[in-house]
């Protein structure tokens, strides 16, 4: 093997200060989200400003509440280390601990605005997915988020992967290689990004269901890829639930052999269990939202400013201006006009 095709986690130095490709990735990930929400707000009025702010507050939001899951976690190791806390460049945010974030920063910032929470997050479900799509790979650049170990043979033979993912896939602390998850995760992503936008223009969607659609398509592959992971945050749950999980994921062993999760850190991956949880959450509120008529608005239809009771782009006195320019062009036409014959 040739181990200088590993792939350096630092980026560049600017005198004492390393630029991680890890920070770079996500930054690249964030601006593709914003550009996507942007070209869908402009269809429903929305300013480009609009998203930047949200992109501003949303991001150190959901880094923040990332990491703090994270640490939550791994509390034992971290409440010995605490000066690697904030150490996010190293990797070790977790993504329901962003979403949750993520999801307080944007119902504040879109009920201070006037809009509805479900409106805007249909608009960024694209986003979410194109941010994680591309995140993913700053897991790879810092050899993390990997699953159970694998034959050189099984990466390139079986999965026709090129050497440059094949020799990151290459552990050196057990020397084994290993499941490009990430990659799992990522291509999981694209399909769900494509989903979305085949979705969304269907004229019986309503409003919300494309941002609760996004959550039950991550929760499903999230679930089945994380059980491939052997860096699973988990916690110690009773055996029923233990032997539940298992049972959902044992199709997956017809082709794949389960990550190994250290029975003294956990029995049940936090994870998955969120991920089914999540996905029962889901369905039950999209039934419920039909049934009570809570999802009247349908995804096409204008996002109305709930302050001022005008379509997203407009403001307060425009319409008037525009309805007193048409009376006085009405007024302006001359009144002797003979018909035409």
């Amino acid at each position: 093997m040739n181990l200088g095709l590993l792939i350096n986690p630092i980026a560049f130095s600017l005198g004492p200060i390393s630029v991680h490709w890890y920070g770079i990735i996500l930054g690249l990930g964030a601006l593709a989200g914003l550009l996507l929400a942007i070209q869908e707000g402009k269809r429903f009025g929305l300013s480009s400003d609009f998203f930047m702010d949200l992109l501003l507050l949303g991001v150190p939001s959901a880094i923040l509440a990332a990491r703090a899951y994270f640490v939550v976690f791994k509390w034992d190791y971290y409440s010995q280390n605490p000066g690697e806390i904030l150490a996010i460049w190293n990797g070790g945010i977790a993504i329901y601990g962003a979403l949750i974030g993520a999801v307080i920063c944007a119902v504040i910032y879109t009920r201070r605005k006037g809009y509805s929470f479900w409106r805007i997050a249909d608009i960024c479900a694209p986003s979410l997915l194109i941010g994680q799509i591309i995140g993913r790979w700053g897991n790879f650049v810092n050899q993390e988020a990997y699953g159970g170990p694998v034959t050189r043979r099984f990466l390139s033979g079986e999965l026709h992967l090129p050497d440059w993912i094949i020799n990151q896939m290459y552990i050196g602390a057990d020397g084994l290689y290993h499941h490009p998850t990430f990659l799992y995760e990522s291509l999981w992503n694209v399909l769900g990004i494509l989903l979305i936008f085949v979705l969304r223009r269907r004229p019986w969607v309503r409003a919300g269901e494309m941002f609760i659609t996004y959550l039950i398509w991550y929760s499903i592959g999230r679930f089945f890829i994380e059980g491939l992971r052997t860096d699973s945050l988990a916690f110690m749950g009773p055996s029923w639930l233990s032997s539940f999980m298992d049972a959902l994921w044992a199709p997956m062993t017809a082709m794949f052999q389960a990550g190994y999760l250290d029975p003294s850190y956990g029995t049940v991956r936090s994870s998955q269990l969120i991920a089914v949880l999540l996905i029962i959450a889901c369905v039950v509120l999209i039934i419920v939202r039909r049934s009570t008529g809570m999802a009247s608005e349908r995804y096409n239809d204008p996002i109305i400013n709930r302050k001022t009771g005008l379509p997203a782009g407009v403001e307060p006195g425009a319409e008037a201006s525009s309805a007193s320019a048409k009376h006085k062009e009405n007024q302006d036409e001359p009144r002797n006009q003979k018909p035409t014959v």
